[in-house]
């Protein structure tokens, strides 16, 4: 299972999204391909601060056509069994000296609970949390942290 992040989902919702990345998205197996609702939230909390107009109304159309018709609402949440990891990732960042947004540590959270790869532009967010990650901008493969 691959977890997309939400600047993932972001850069797909643009009118010219990084080849890159929809080249890196079209390589895999559609039912593998799934997201948070910490991400859903994050996603319609970008939009619903937008003034009203022609672009908020365009981005919330694409992001319920890609939650819901791309995704088919594939959309994993976060329950009791990812909490306890949450708390785990919560106060390993912490002794680290890096703590992590509350947001971050829910979709840590979800992809430990899921064993999933998190799929995300921001790699040093999710260091040290113990998931496995990949960068579609890059070319490397995806590393286990």
């Amino acid at each position: 299972m691959i977890i997309l992040d939400t600047n993932i989902l972001s850069e797909l919702v643009k009118p010219a999204p990084e080849q890159r990345v929809v080249e890196w998205l079209d390589s895999l197996a559609p039912d593998e391909v799934v997201t948070t609702a910490v991400t859903a939230a994050e996603l319609w909390y970008g939009v619903r601060r937008l003034p009203d107009g022609k672009r908020k109304s365009e981005l919330a159309d694409g992001i319920d056509a890609m939650l819901f018709e791309d995704l088919g609402g594939r959309i994993e949440v976060f329950d009791a069994a990812a909490a306890t990891r949450y708390a785990d990732i919560v106060l390993v960042r912490e002794s680290l000296g890096r703590p992590i947004a509350a947001a971050d540590a829910q979709i840590a959270a979800i992809c430990a609970r899921h064993k999933a790869t998190l799929a995300t532009r921001n790699i040093k967010d999710f260091e040290g949390t113990g998931i496995t990650l990949v960068n579609p901008w890059d070319d490397a493969p995806a590393s286990h942290d």
